[in-house]
């Protein structure tokens, strides 16, 4: 990328203040489908620069645990992000929105969804690099095909919009990249849409990429609320809650082992609080656990060996 100045006009505040109205927009809608908890919010600065603003929701009728985060962090590039991260450059900065939310129903399925923009700067503070990043991934514990058609649907709608090549890009990205490689390759979900590293170039410039960002953080409250409306209501047994804290505990393994977000976060000294926010609140590790042939726990396992295609 050709080098441009730190101030070029309203890239940054552009994306910024995206950010946060979806931020608002998405706790908005969440509380209101849960009907009884209501998000609290922390601000919080870093130290080597920027901040950001944690709103979590805990103990509601439809949301046992959840998080809606939004952070504008910069600062120098350390010699631990060259060796570690290969960043090659004097200044960082990084925007974006970063949600996950665990409910109490194990028949409403966890989602994450993560949209950011990150710049590197050379020493005369021009840009040397940019690129968006980002995707919704769904993780369900039961598996209703119409609900996978419908979230897989929704996010193929909007890449189609932009090029109709993409979903199914970004649909092997999100299928190859939430594995759990030390589990026989074990998906931790059914997937969704995932990119990362999207520079501008001639033919997909920067509002390209920000205009993709932002279609894909407004489809969130499409393509999970009316999944949660239908699903939040059904009565459900301890063995079902057990099963949902099994597969929590992949979850969790997956996020503390080889998520990227949280490797950057952990490495640019990042808020430890807002990084561990995706951890489920309650999970198990029971040796050797395996499902009942020919159940739906041993359904749902097996789709997550092996990725279907949804919508085709």
């Amino acid at each position: 990328m050709s080098t441009e100045s730190i101030a070029a006009p309203g890239i940054k505040e552009n994306w910024i203040n995206y950010i946060h109205d979806l931020q608002n927009r998405i706790c908005k809608g969440l509380e209101q489908v849960d009907g009884q908890a209501t998000f609290k919010e922390d601000k919080w600065e870093r130290p080597e620069g920027g901040g950001g603003k944690t709103r979590v929701i805990a103990g509601g009728k439809v949301f046992e645990k959840g998080g809606v985060n939004t952070s504008i962090v910069f600062g120098p590039v350390t010699d631990l992000m060259r060796t570690q991260l290969k960043i090659d450059g004097d200044n960082w900065f990084a925007c974006g929105l970063s949600l996950v939310l665990h409910p109490a129903n194990p028949f409403v399925p966890t989602v994450h969804c993560n949209y950011r923009m990150f710049e590197l700067y050379n020493a005369n503070n021009e840009v040397i690099d940019r690129w968006f990043g980002g995707g919704t991934d769904l993780t369900p514990y039961y598996l209703f095909d119409e609900d996978a058609i419908h979230f897989h649907g929704t996010y193929k709608k909007v890449c189609d919009r932009f090029d109709t090549s993409l979903y199914p890009k970004f649909k092997k990205e999100c299928d190859e990249y939430f594995v759990n490689r030390h589990r026989n390759n074990e998906r931790r979900g059914i997937g969704g849409i995932f990119y990362d590293y999207q520079r501008p170039e001639a033919a997909h410039n920067v509002d390209y990429w920000m205009n993709f960002g932002k279609a894909c953080g407004d489809a969130f409250l499409p393509a999970y609320i009316p999944i949660v409306e239908k699903r939040k209501d059904m009565t459900f047994t301890p063995e079902n809650k057990y099963w949902q804290e099994i597969r929590r505990g992949r979850y969790t393994e997956f996020n503390l082992v080889h998520d990227r977000g949280t490797i950057f976060g952990l490495k640019t000294n990042g808020r430890i609080e807002s990084i561990l926010m995706s951890l489920p609140p309650t999970v198990r590790f029971d040796y050797n656990y395996q499902p009942e042939v020919g159940s739906e726990e041993e359904r749902l396992q097996q789709v997550c060996l092996q990725p279907v295609n949804w919508i085709e």
